[in-house]
Order: structure tokens, then sequence, then C-alpha cells
């Protein structure tokens, strides 16, 4: 049974082979002054592994793994079945994936194969066991990160669409049912037979889009799966198997994809610089980096939402993390901060991407801890007061279980649906094929600038879970009954239950329901709808008594025509059209209660709406301070102050509290220099 080690791990993805000349015992010795605890290793080069068909050279790892041993340093080993080696590819060019029937992907990147095909797996299963073997039991071993970042292509190739075509057999039966399932009567798509059945390039049927996106995920989850099971048939006891996780894959889902494995992983990149500052001056929205504090912390939530666990942040920036025109390294004290960011949302390694910047190759500007001339410089000073401040730390800030204020409802379907037929539009009209995450951002971020700390949760995870007393649930548009029923139930046993648009609008097929909006939600929430606008730009919202809002308060994006049933107004548009309804209403439910917000709220609104509805215990009056909390595996409370900022900030503490990584007692107020993080516990 592998468990979580007694402290956090430390290190970065090195490279040896990729080094211009040798310095492998400079590197390690650097490494182990620096505090480095971890390095990952081999799941780059299957070329170097296996340089021709079945002539493999297993050997070169060996000196890396005995220095790092030497030195105390535990090492994570890859497999390397991501990127392809070119003889593979030339030998079977039948294994390209396809991006579009037909049209295959070509070779240059990584990822470019169709991992359903038989010559890929004969090939991947024989490295991957060639390689586990040789090194499973070398001591410095503890455990195994097999593939890396999956899902990065939907594939079309013609077996996986044979497969997708079987599965759905299985699951309708007929294609009668399958017709009526997904409404085939439209526009003349109802089948006769299952070799009727359409590729999916240019389909435009909601039903069938997330029937694929789900099966396309299932590939994934099975594909990482079986590479875990061939891991586990040499690993050691203790030792643990996982992937990396870049969760803005189309490719996965994460709670699924994680339950074949034994610990979750990520890899949160992070805009550095300004975009960290606080208060946010609302810079550029998200993609596979975050921009903006809140949405690193919204990061570290996902991770830990995969499994309700601790997990390992296997790559974040060293340095710039993007392309050759977009180098912004951190400034002083940021790597810091984010470092116990992540921990204090239960990060129990942070291992950095990477040790050596590269001198060649697609990531030559994807900074590592050394910049290109090899010698420590800034990043490794800074990241080397880290890794003295978690030796410090010890078993304290390892695993931690954090604290949540606020619950959120994450649903990766309803991701889907909504990328297939985007609700949203952006600012020149066209469609936001993030319009899911546009939603669950919006209010996401005003429970963080509220103060409050949120939890994560898939639908699977509501039941057996200590829920917190605010549960949120934006744009679940493709509802389960079942789960829609257990969040009525929550509300009646005294949780406040707030519902955003397009929640509870489908059903699990991504058919609109017949039923009052929101879908088997209305009658207990007081309020119904018939109509919904987009909105073209930012319309002021009004508050009330009960939720007094600033004058910069607005509604952007969508409005839906709300009508109270019991429920009373909590805020309203200040529009001669749209101020008939009401943009948020609220309504006793049993022992709790339900808001619906049918609009996406700006931050302003959003904060509002979040400190009316969730008491924060510490909440800094400073708009450029966090508080965040957690308690540590032995039961010590630990708390998290950052300064995100320039300026020297002191903060009143409500209780005595003592800084872990310096001794040093505060009973009053803690001073906070510039980007700077005090870790806490109370005495």
């Amino acid at each position: 049974m592998f468990q979580l080690p007694p402290r956090v791990l430390f290190g970065a993805a090195y490279y040896h082979e990729y080094q211009p000349y040798e310095r492998l015992k400079d590197d390690l010795d650097l490494m182990a002054e620096a505090r480095f605890t971890v390095i990952r290793v081999g799941e780059s080069v299957w070329s170097t592994w296996e340089p021709e068909n079945g002539r493999f050279d297993l050997d070169w790892l060996q000196p890396v793994l005995d220095g790092a041993h030497e030195r105390g340093i535990s090492v994570i080993l890859g497999t390397p079945t991501y990127a392809v080696p070119s003889w593979l590819a030339r030998q079977y060019p039948e294994i390209a994936g396809e991006s579009r029937t037909g049209e295959r992907i070509g070779w240059g990147a990584r990822q470019e194969v169709d991992l359903t095909h038989p010559a890929f797996l004969f090939h991947a299963e024989r490295v991957i066991r060639r390689i586990i073997a040789r090194y499973a039991d070398h001591p410095a071993v503890i455990g195994y990160q097999v593939d890396n970042e999956p899902g990065l292509h939907l594939l079309h190739n013609q077996g996986v669409f044979q497969r997708f075509t079987d599965e759905l057999r299985a699951r309708y039966g007929d294609v009668e049912t399958l017709n009526r399932e997904w409404g085939l009567v439209y526009w003349s798509h109802r089948l006769s037979t299952w070799a009727d059945l359409w590729t999916p390039d240019g389909n435009v049927q909601p039903q069938y889009d997330l029937a694929w996106r789900r099966f396309q995920a299932r590939l994934v989850t099975e594909f990482i799966g079986w590479q875990a099971d061939i891991v586990r048939e040499y690993a050691r006891p203790g030792q643990f198997v996982t992937t990396c996780i870049s969760y803005d894959r189309p490719g996965v889902e994460d709670d699924k994809l994680t339950e074949r494995l034994d610990v979750t992983a990520g890899n949160p990149y992070y805009t550095m610089q300004d975009a960290l500052e606080l208060p946010d001056r609302g810079r550029d929205g998200q993609d596979w980096t975050t921009n903006g504090t809140w949405a690193l912390y919204r990061s570290a939530d996902r991770m830990y939402s995969s499994r309700q666990e601790p997990f390992l942040v296997t790559e974040t920036n060293a340095q710039a993390i993007s392309y050759p025109w977009n180098n912004r390294p951190a400034y002083d004290g940021q790597w810091r901060q984010a470092a116990w960011a992540l921990i204090s949302r239960g990060a129990s390694m942070i291992e950095y991407w990477h040790w050596h910047t590269l001198h060649f190759g697609a990531e030559t500007y994807w900074g590592g801890v050394l910049p290109h001339n090899g010698r420590p410089g800034r990043v490794y000073r800074e990241l080397a007061v880290l890794g003295a401040e978690l030796e410090k730390a010890g078993d304290l800030a390892a695993s931690l279980t954090p604290d949540a204020d606020v619950a959120f409802l994450y649903d990766g379907p309803s991701k889907w649906a909504l990328q297939g037929h985007p609700p949203l539009a952006l600012a020149d009209g066209g469609p936001d094929g993030r319009s899911y995450e546009t939603v669950f951002d919006a209010f996401y971020r005003g429970a963080f600038d509220a103060g409050a700390q949120s939890r994560i949760l898939h639908p699977g995870q509501l039941a057996g879970q200590d829920l917190p007393p605010v549960l949120v649930v934006p744009a679940y548009y493709a509802a389960d009954d079942q789960i829609l029923e257990r969040l009525k139930a929550y509300a009646e046993a005294g949780g406040h239950l707030v519902l955003g648009p397009r929640t509870g609008y489908g059903d699990t097929e991504a058919r609109a329901r017949t039923d009052v909006q929101p879908g088997r939600l209305s009658e207990a929430a007081g309020v119904m709808y018939d109509e919904f606008s987009n909105l073209g730009w930012p319309l002021k919202v009004t508050g009330t008594a009960v939720l007094p809002l600033p004058p910069e308060a607005h509604a952007l994006h969508w409005a839906d025509g709300l009508q109270p049933q019991g429920a009373e107004a909590l805020a309203t548009y200040a529009h001669p059209h749209f101020g008939r309804w009401p943009a948020a209403t609220t309504r006793s439910c049993g022992e709790g209660r339900i808001t619906y917000v049918g609009t996406v709220p700006d931050p302003a609104f959003a904060r509002a709406l979040f400190e009316w509805a969730v008491p924060a215990e510490w909440r800094p009056a400073h708009p450029a301070v966090t508080a965040t909390s957690a308690t540590a595996r032995d039961g010590r409370r630990v708390r998290f102050l950052h300064n995100w900022s320039w300026d020297e900030v002191t903060v009143p503490v409500p209780a005595p509290v003592r800084d872990a990584l310096s001794d040093t007692a505060y009973t009053e107020e803690v001073p906070l220099g510039p980007w700077d993080v005090k870790v806490l516990t109370e005495d």
C-alpha cells in the first residue's frame, strides 16, 4: 500500500542525456546543496532507450540513479511512450494518429500516435517492460510516471471509430434506441443500421459529440491504466505509479483517470511577475498556463479534487515557461509563494521543469533551475532557500488536508458539452469554447476574492463527503437526475446550495430538459425561467438589503429571465428590459437555502456574493494578503499568510501563532515583506 513520504518531496525533472557536456557530479552536488530530495528521469527519450527496433541501451541511466542515491535523492522513473522514436514511425506508418478521418498527424512533435493500435502497443509494452525490469530494484526509485500529459489529441483513426461504434452498440443495443436517445430524427440523421453511423469530422449533433468526448477520455484512461498495470508487475512494495496530468488536455477525465493510479500528479504552470499581484488587475484569460493568483489556487484545488487526496506536482515553473516571445521569470520571493500556496492546498511534492535549460529543441526557452550557462544564478538561490525551508518544516507540511469553506461541483461531461455547443460568446461575437470554464471560474474567483477556501468535487464524489456549509454548482449542464436530487437534499438538510447559469438545463445526453428550468430544482429554488439572453456588454447590477453590491458590480455574458416563484430577489439588472428579471434570487429550502445566480458575475459581484454566503474566520482586510489553512497528518493546524504585492504589510491574527520556519512567536499581528509568505502553527 503506497503512502506519501513523511515530508514534501522537492526537486526537478533531470535529463542528463540532454547535457552538452559531462556534468553529472556537478549537477547532483548542486541539487544536494539546494536540499533536493527527488528527480524525475527517463520519460522523454524512447529513442535513447531503444535506438533501433529491438536493440536496447538500458545502462546509460545507471550512473544517474547511483549518484542520486549516494546523495539521498529519490528518483521517479518515467516510461517513454508519449514520444515515439522516428524508426517506429517510419517502420509502422499506420500507427500515426489522425486528427480528422484520413488526415494523419505529422510526426515531429510528440503524442502523434494512435494509442490503440496493436503495433504501437506491442512496442510500447516491450520498452516499458525492459526499462522497469532493469531499474525497479534500484534503491533510489520510489515511483513511476507512466507516459506524460496524456490526452493531447482526439483520435479519428478508423480502428478508433469502429471501437466507438462497438461501444455504442453495447450501450444502446440497437439503432432504434440510439435514434430515440440522440434525437436523430432531426435533419434526417436516423440510422437504419450501425453501418450508417457517420464519422465525427463534420458532426454537429450535440448528443453524438458528448458521447465521442466521453469515449475519447475512456481510451486515455484505459491506456494509462494498461501501462500502470504493467509497471505494477515489477514495482516493489511502497513504490507508486502515477502520470502527470495537464488538466486542459481534451482527452482527460481526471477523476476517472486517477482511479487507475496510486496518487494524483499534475503540472500547474502559471504566469509570473505582475500576474500574481493582488489586487488582481484583470489580465489575460486562462489556458494551459493560468493567469492570476486565484487561478493558481484553482489549479491546486483541481489536483486535490481528482482523488480528494494530497497530490504531487510533477512540473511547475522554474523560470519562464512559455514560448520564446513570452519570457517573464518570477520576481524575488514568488517561487516560495507559489510553492507554499500549492503545499497549503495539498501538494506533497514540488518538482520543477526542469533542472537545466535546454540548448536545443522546441523548448529551448522553457527555463530550468539553471540557465543556459549551467551556473547557479538567482533562480537556483531562490529555490535553495525554499529547499531549506521545506527541510525545516519536515513532516508539518506533507500531505496536508486543506480546509474548505465552500465546495464547487466540477463536471467534465458538462465542460465537453459546452465546448461542443458554447452558450457564451467572445468579444468579437464568436463562440467561447471555454464557456464552462468562464462560468465556473467566475464563481471560484469570487470565493477566492472573498477570502474563502474552496474544495472542488466531481459529481461521483458527492456521496460520503463531509461537505462545507456552501456548495456551488455552476454550469452543470449534462446533469444526472440523481445528482440533482442529491443537491436538493443537501439544501434540505441545512446546506446553502448556490446554482449558476446552465445548471440542470440538459440531461446526461446533453438533451434540453422538458422540465421547468432549472431542471428538477425549480420548485425547491422558488424560481423558474423560460427565456435567456446573451449580454453583449457588462450590465450594471444593483443589490438589496440582503446582498449589498458595490457600484462597480456587473453581470457578464448571459442573463436567465428569472421569474421568482416564492424566492426573494437578491440583485437586479439596471436596464430598461433586463430589469424586469432579478439577476439572483434566494429561498429557504428545508433546513437550508438555495440561491440561483442567473448570470456570470464579474469579480465585484461574485466577491460580494461570497462575502454574504460564506463566513470566513481568517479574512485579512489587506487586499494583497491571502490566508489559507490546513490540517497536518498528526492533527496540527497550519496557517499560511501570503503577501502578493510589493508593499510591506502587517496582518492582525485572531490567536497566537508561531512561525514554523523561524520559530518566531506572534501574539497579535504578523509582518510580511514584499512577495512574502509565512507558515504558521497555532500555539
